[in-house]
């Protein structure tokens, strides 16, 4: 055999797959999931959430349907969050969860094949939670299913030089995790997967409205405050918004002020720790990239980029330019799009894939 025709045949074979099925990408986060499909784009970005019926065992409403639920539930119907701290905690609602999604994405494009799929998840996942990822995205439909860190995913998708030897340094501050890494020649050289994102900041604010204010609101509104208001250093202007709840004295409803003075004080303690890990990583990190990355800077990634003077705080803070990637928000989901164009030139980058598993008798 010529040794060009094995290519050749190979090549083959993945166009004809590629007719006959769906290539699909999966940013699995915390708080929202986004869908990418091969030759239309990112066609979903729904809450990763899920209302049950706990009487029959149902699902009855998944992503921006049961978000609206959260709070506002009978008894008997609760509405969860499958994946939390960027894994997942129930595995049954969470094949549910992917279900509904890919199909949503298919609607109207399915084809003979269950899809191709590419499912990002956070740096340090264990071998359990792959096999969980993977078996649960198997269960959705999914006729092959490749995995690959968030950190790794953005790069890709920021469309940083990860196959050269040059460092590169991306923090994706999404809604349960952090995962700050360091990538060069086509794997992360350093990583850090951190407990302190967007649901952090969320119960921060819950409880700085109880400790100080006396006011009990939901983690819902505290979200809504954040992204209105939230702000790590001031600014020009003072930002307000309205903020309602229970008073803790009275037991009645109440509103009030809520500024960007009181979410800095409300999430510093986090941001401060979150600083502190990046530093862990910078200094555990080799000189030379260190260089590199003191050079090309840090580019951030994930809804939590968007807060406002964080990219100046951190450089002032650690001494490197800080850079917000473009569209933070698509940065792992774009990334997985660009792997499931050429999967063999990033296949190092996967942490596991269902050709690379072998069968147990």
């Amino acid at each position: 055999m010529k040794p060009g025709l094995f290519e050749t045949l190979r090549n083959y074979k993945e166009r004809i797959l590629q007719y006959f099925s769906n290539d699909i990408g999966i940013d699995l986060g915390t708080s929202n999931t986004l869908v990418y499909v091969k030759g239309r784009g990112i066609v979903i970005n729904e809450p990763s959430i899920v209302a049950v019926n706990q009487k029959t065992g149902k699902v009855v409403a998944v992503g921006a349907q049961a978000k609206e639920m959260l709070g506002r539930t009978p008894a008997h119907i609760t509405a969860v969050q499958p994946v939390v701290d960027g894994v997942i905690s129930d595995f049954e609602v969470t094949s549910e969860m992917l279900a509904y999604l890919i199909g949503k994405a298919q609607a109207g494009h399915m084809k003979f094949l269950g899809p191709r799929v590419v499912v990002g998840v956070p740096s340090g996942i264990t071998s359990v939670e792959v096999r969980a990822v993977r078996d649960a995205a198997r269960d959705a439909g999914a006729r092959e299913v490749h995995i690959i860190e968030e950190p790794m995913a953005a790069a890709i998708g920021i469309e940083l030089p990860v196959h050269e030897p040059t460092g590169s340094m991306v923090i994706d501050i999404g809604g349960g995790t952090t995962d700050i890494g360091i990538i060069a020649l086509g794997g992360l050289v350093n990583a850090k997967n951190v407990r302190i994102a967007g649901d952090k900041f969320n119960t921060d604010i819950v409880g700085h409205a109880r400790n100080e204010f006396k006011i009990l609101i939901g983690i819902k509104s505290a979200e809504e405050i954040k992204i209105a208001v939230a702000s790590v250093s001031p600014g020009r202007e003072r930002l307000e918004v309205i903020a309602r709840g229970r008073d803790l004295v009275t037991g009645l409803p109440r509103e009030m002020v809520v500024t960007d003075e009181d979410v800095r004080n409300a999430i510093g303690h986090s941001i401060e720790e979150l600083v502190e890990k990046i530093k862990e990583v910078l200094e555990t990190t080799q000189p030379e990239i260190i260089a590199d990355v003191m050079q090309r800077g840090i580019y951030l990634a994930g809804g939590g980029a968007l807060i406002r003077g964080l990219p100046q705080f951190l450089a002032a803070t650690l001494g490197v330019p800080v850079v917000v990637a473009v569209d933070p928000l698509t940065a792992v989901v774009r990334g997985t799009s660009i792997v499931l164009d050429d999967l063999e030139l990033y296949r190092e980058a996967l942490l596991r894939s269902d050709d690379e598993l072998v069968p147990t008798e």
